[in-house]
Formats: structure tokens, sequence, C-alpha cells
């Protein structure tokens, strides 16, 4: 049986490997363990980094088809690695380079419902690189990375309980409040929990990560309690916000989590509701 974890506060090393162990959290992939080496040098080497992702074919194609596509809107095509890393930027690159390798390890052909977490998820990132660009400080390529990584949890349970598919069958029309509790007596955690661990272990920087683990705790976040520091409350915002636009688009109306945490998010990202309803009408 799962070991149950105190939900209040974050998941020290021993429990990210505990949780790791237990629930089955894939481990830091190499090229990932190196990259970050590399970044985090004073001075990046982007042949280094351009020659560890070529060192990797399908992740170099994958990366120039995104760098290539016409969300980012290149006047000149990347054609290989070094050269997407350079028109773009390292941190960019950075960012891409992580969301896609998190993407291999959760194959779409592995399962029906981790399918069915792709397509959303996949529409979801899409959506979020075109909105960031319109929102003053948010960075697009972060926003573009945490829309992948935020529900990165969800993976890992699908591929660890057959029954998984009873709590995402209804995450889009229930208060997730309610869904991660049922998570936590059902699994003994709860998919923002592994999220943390899996992003953390896989070296994302911590705001970043808090932001995953308390992305459903707008109360939390938005009242700066001392366990959610120093979580990125823009990124926490933006998720909620992309959630609500995601749901107008779909002609569902308020998101579930809407009424809680609108005034969150229209504080924090400095946005007004006849914006929102301007975002997703122009968003194609």
């Amino acid at each position: 049986m799962l070991s149950e974890e105190n939900p209040e506060v974050a998941p020290t090393d021993d429990s990210i490997d505990r949780i790791a162990r237990e629930i089955g959290i894939p481990a830091c992939p190499s090229i990932l363990g190196r990259f970050s080496e590399e970044m985090h040098q004073p001075e990046p080497d982007t042949r280094k980094l351009a020659a560890l992702i070529n060192g990797d074919i399908a992740l170099s194609a994958a990366l120039l088809t995104l760098v290539n596509s016409p969300y980012y809107g290149l006047r000149t095509k990347a054609t290989n690695a070094h050269q997407a890393l350079s028109i773009i930027g390292l941190r960019a690159g950075a960012n891409l380079v992580t969301g896609l390798i998190l993407r291999q390890t959760f194959p779409t052909g592995s399962s029906r419902l981790m399918g069915r977490f792709w397509e959303r998820t996949e529409t979801m990132a899409a959506t979020a690189l075109t909105i960031a660009r319109r929102i003053s400080g948010i960075d697009a390529d972060e926003a573009h990375t945490y829309a992948l990584f935020r529900d990165c949890g969800m993976p890992v349970m699908i591929n660890k309980f057959p029954d998984y598919d009873r709590i995402l069958d209804r995450f889009d029309h229930v208060r997730s409040a309610s869904l991660v509790a049922e998570e936590g007596m059902a699994y003994r955690f709860s998919h923002a929990r592994v999220g943390y661990a899996l992003s953390s272990g896989w070296l994302l920087p911590e705001p970043f990560c808090r932001a995953i683990l308390f992305h459903h705790d707008y109360a939390k976040v938005a009242a700066g309690r001392r366990e959610v520091e120093p979580a990125n409350r823009k990124l926490v915002a933006f998720g909620l916000l992309l959630d609500q636009i995601m749901a107008m688009r779909l002609g569902d109306g308020l998101c579930p989590d809407w009424e809680p945490g609108e005034s969150f998010v229209l504080t924090t990202l400095n946005v007004t509701p006849e914006q929102i309803v301007a975002l997703a009408q122009d968003i194609e």
C-alpha cells in the first residue's frame, strides 16, 4: 500500500524518492541531466546542447517540427537543432526539449486513456502558447511547458492504476478540489503531488514545480501561504485562465474552478472578464 503524505507540506527529497519508488515515476532522463548541467554553466555552449539533441533522432525531429510550426511564425525555418536553439534562444529551447521528452516518456499508444490525456494536453499547450503572447508578464515558452507539465502526474497515475479513468472522465466537469481529495483517498497521492515529484526529479526550477504542486489550491496561492512559496503565482493563475478559455471554446460556459478562482486570476494577470472573452473568441 502506498504511504500517505501530508498535503499541507511540499515533498522533501526523501519523500520524492519514496513517491518515485512506490508509484513508478520515471527517473530523470540522462539527456535532461546533461542538458541541465550545460545550461547552468556561466556560458552554455549551444553546439554542445545541439549535439545532445541530435543524438536522439526522434527528439531532434520533434523539436524542429515544433519550432517550425505556425506557433513560432519564423521567417527562416530551422533545419537542425543548432539553428533551432540559435533562433529561439537557449532558455526557450530547454523548455521545449523538456516538454518533448515528457511526451516521449509517456507515448500515446501505450493505452486509450493515455491517448485521451495527450489529446487534451497538447491542445492546451498549443492554446497556451497563443494566449501567453497576449498577456503581459507571461513568458510564452514557459507557459507552453507549464501547460504540458501541469498535469504530468496523470500519465504516471494512468500507468499505475487501471481504474484511474473514473477520475479522468470527470476532471473537466467537477471541482478539482473534490477530485484531488478522491485521488488521495483512493491512491494516497494526488496527481498534483506526483507531478511535483516528477518535475522536481527532472530538475525543473522549484517555483515551476511548486506551481504544479499547488495548481488546484488557488486560495493558498492567492493568500501567499508559507508552504506555497516560492510557487510561480502567475503560472498557477495562467493555468486556470487556460482552463476557462478552453471551456468557453467548447461551449461549456464556466469551468468548474472558475468561480472560486476568478478573482485570483484577474488580479494576478491584470486582465478583465471582457479581455478573457475576447481571447477565447480570437483564438483559431
